[in-house]
């Protein structure tokens, strides 16, 4: 048979776990209903996914459902082809991770006990005596996940370096983590890029807003869509990410460190004490804080049929860019600017003249009035360009793309 039109997806997303195998176990519990979806994010990643599902799982979804999921044949028990040596045994072609997601009590018990009586067991078992990674994704009501021999027994296997995700615990259950971490906690654990290992990076993102009274305010569109996929880019590089987010419209990846904003000023505090309080390695300045603020805000709420008209006073906000390199010249800074409905040319010599007013060591500008490459896209166009003017220009793509060819730059200059 050619390849299962299933396996289309493969690397749509990502080639972070391109060459990567990956064993997906699926237990008993109503969650596994997640697990399809699971193994095609992972799929989008790169990787290539075998499902192996307990007798009770088969209860919650059929296999013909992870097969065509994965494009792989699904393992529901353990015959003379002997598939857990063949995957998880210790050999050079074994599996590079072991993913048990949804794992239910009963089987979090059982594999810390060293009990082998389910095809998962018997992966697990497998991939402890091979030194295969393994993530474990639980999911239960609560009232059993609080029962202190599971807690005591998913202590012991983080001992034993298992890794757990989640869960969410929410209406009385302990719900399997969202997808996206789950996915992320994978390619953070074996995604061959590793190049940020032990730098410490401290990213801005999102817009600002400034408080014309306490119920309006002025911003810009930003979404911090941009921001978050260089963090999540960076953070599964190894590198140690801290976000200062402003006011984005997506959520920060798990695993970073988050110092939530609002205005101009707290962005600009919150960059100056971190960068007085911890050595950073870089800082990308990818936050839209807003240039100007209220001189002075009205303390109550302007009232709208007695102002027909309005005219507030502005002053200029702090410059956060202008500060990096003051407060820590050795940190290798990476400055952005957006531009409207300008010629390639124009873009780039209003960067540089940027870039060299900073002292940055990158500057990364784009067009906003370009269509696709605007706030709030999911694509961007960029030029990166560096102190001696070398220009860089990707064109218009996926912005999680955009923020692996920008490390890539940035690691070359680190």
């Amino acid at each position: 048979m050619n390849r299962h039109p299933s396996k289309d997806i493969v690397g749509r997303r990502g080639s972070e776990l391109k060459g990567r195998k990956i064993v997906l176990c699926i237990t008993g519990s109503v969650a596994a209903v997640k697990s399809p979806e699971i193994a095609r994010e992972l799929m989008r990643h790169g990787a290539e996914v075998y499902a192996v599902m307990t007798e009770a799982a088969q209860k919650i979804i059929h296999p013909n459902l992870m097969e065509w999921a994965t494009g792989n044949p699904v393992i529901t028990e353990l015959t003379g082809k002997i598939e857990h040596v063949a995957l998880a045994g210790n050999h050079q072609e074994k599996a590079d991770l072991v993913l048990v997601a949804p794992a239910t009590a009963n089987t979090i018990s059982k594999i810390a006990s060293g009990i082998d009586d389910t095809p998962v067991t018997s992966f697990v078992s497998a991939a402890f005596g091979s030194k295969i990674p393994i993530i474990i994704v639980p999911a239960m009501h609560e009232s059993m996940y609080r029962h202190p021999i599971v807690a005591a027994n998913i202590e012991k296997l983080k001992s034993f370096g298992v890794e757990f995700v989640g869960p969410k615990i929410e209406e009385g259950k302990a719900k399997i983590a969202d997808v996206e971490d789950v996915v992320s906690a994978v390619i953070r654990k074996i995604a061959y890029l590793k190049d940020l290992l032990g730098k410490k990076i401290l990213i801005t993102a999102g817009p600002t807003l400034e408080y014309i009274d306490p119920v309006r305010v002025l911003t810009n569109k930003s979404s911090g869509k941009m921001g978050v996929a260089i963090a999540e880019e960076a953070l599964y590089r190894g590198a140690e990410v801290t976000l200062i987010y402003g006011r984005g419209t997506v959520p920060p990846p798990a695993g970073v460190r988050v110092i939530n904003v609002e205005t101009t000023k707290e962005m600009y505090d919150a960059v100056v004490e971190e960068l007085q309080t911890q050595k950073y390695d870089a800082v990308i300045a990818c936050g839209a804080p807003a240039d100007f603020t209220l001189e002075k805000p009205f303390e109550s709420k302007i009232p709208t049929l007695t102002t027909p008209e309005l005219t507030l006073k502005l002053k200029s906000t702090p410059k956060i860019i202008e500060a990096v390199k003051q407060i820590s010249p050795n940190t290798f800074l990476v400055a952005f600017k957006a531009e409207y409905r300008m010629s390639n040319e124009e873009i780039i010599e209003s960067a540089y003249k940027t870039l060299k007013a900073s002292n940055a060591d990158l500057i990364v500008a784009n067009d906003v009035g370009r269509r696709g490459a605007g706030f709030g896209a999911d694509t961007n166009e960029v030029f990166i360009i560096d102190k001696d003017r070398n220009i860089i220009h990707i064109p218009l793509t996926a912005k999680r793309e955009v923020a692996e060819k920008l490390l890539d730059n940035i690691v070359k200059k680190l």
